[in-house]
């Protein structure tokens, strides 16, 4: 018996099984928005508030929580994707006000980031 656990237990190690997600990362530059899309609404059909903690990205399903790092200072925010945008751009994320200012960004207008998919 204890033959057959040991053997499950090596089976779900290799499969991944038991082990963690290792969490989605991408690095690139990051922007936030204007203030003339406060009130608009967005790809998701959510009203866009500059005071929300929420983001546009390209492809990641609406509803996703993201942490974004600022690669100067370390600083993070976590963030909800409920936009899309940035075509054409080298930018991988557009933030609200609210979580440029946590990341400490808003003079500089476009900082590099790290951004890792929470769930």
């Amino acid at each position: 018996m204890r033959t057959i656990v040991f053997i499950c237990c090596l089976i779900a190690a290799k499969s991944g099984f038991t082990q963690k997600r290792k969490a989605k990362l991408d690095t690139g530059v990051a922007s936030f928005y204007a203030d003339k899309f406060h009130g608009r609404r967005t790809a998701s059909g959510e009203v866009f508030h500059q005071d929300s903690l929420t983001a546009a990205h390209k492809h990641l399903p609406f509803g996703t929580l993201v942490k974004v790092t600022n690669l100067r200072n370390n600083q993070s925010v976590i963030v909800k994707v409920n936009d899309r945008g940035m075509k054409g751009t080298n930018r991988i994320i557009d933030l609200s006000k609210a979580a440029a200012k946590e990341l400490n960004m808003l003079g500089a207008g476009l900082v590099k980031v790290k951004v890792e998919v929470l769930n």
